[in-house]
């Protein structure tokens, strides 16, 4: 939630996605960001009473998007084509970028060419009022959820990138309670509506379980 950022962080990598203000989704991400403030996260993430879920998700894909925009835009100087040649979250894991449209074949990059191909293509997919409907009544469409599920599986990749090769800047940068809240939410948010396969998970499986116990 964008609460939770110091007027520091407001370079983002790719520009913001806004929620139409007086929107049924706007007042659905003002409940989540009211909720959030309680400081309690499982509750936080969970369906509001007579909500449709779909549009929860939606809300907060949307709000995860700007969420990791804004962290990722604190750190692009240390994230090169040098430092980061490939897609990487730690030695066992590696990332090739395919989109299934523009890119049919999964290709090796730099971290910075995947995460801006990821961005991109995400944003493509939110401006897209046909799987992101904004209107009232305008319903969303059969494969919703399965988009929503492919884009929140990449954008746990780069909090993965940011983890592994990159917490020394965000440490430097006293960011690590901003990533660390951000993150815990949006497992939180994945693991209420099983969105993200656990394999997938595998890369910060540690950090997760951390996580997780603590809020027990």
């Amino acid at each position: 939630m964008s609460f939770l950022f110091g007027s520091r962080s407001s370079k983002t990598f790719k520009p913001k996605k806004n929620i139409p203000e007086g929107s049924h989704q706007y007042e659905l991400l003002k409940h989540a960001e009211a909720t959030l403030g309680s400081g309690n996260l499982r509750q936080a993430v969970m369906l509001p009473e007579g909500e449709d879920l779909n549009e929860w998700i939606a809300v907060n894909t949307v709000d995860f998007f700007n969420q990791i925009n804004m962290l990722y835009g604190t750190i692009t100087e240390f994230c090169t084509e040098t430092s980061c040649p490939v897609m990487s979250a730690g030695p066992r894991y590696e990332y090739h970028w395919a989109d299934g449209t523009n890119i049919k074949k999964p290709i090796k990059c730099s971290a910075p060419k995947y995460i801006d191909y990821l961005m991109t293509w995400v944003q493509d997919q939110l401006d897209d009022e046909t799987l992101f409907p904004s209107k009232i009544g305008v319903p969303f469409p059969k494969n919703f959820m399965s988009v929503a599920k492919t884009i929140l599986k990449r954008l746990f990749r780069v909090y993965a990138h940011i983890y592994h090769q990159h917490f020394d800047s965000v440490m430097q940068l006293q960011e690590e309670a901003h990533l660390n809240t951000s993150f815990k939410h949006f497992i939180f948010f994945v693991q209420e509506f099983n969105l993200i396969d656990r394999r997938e998970l595998a890369p910060l499986q540690d950090l997760i379980e951390k996580l997780g116990s603590k809020d027990r």
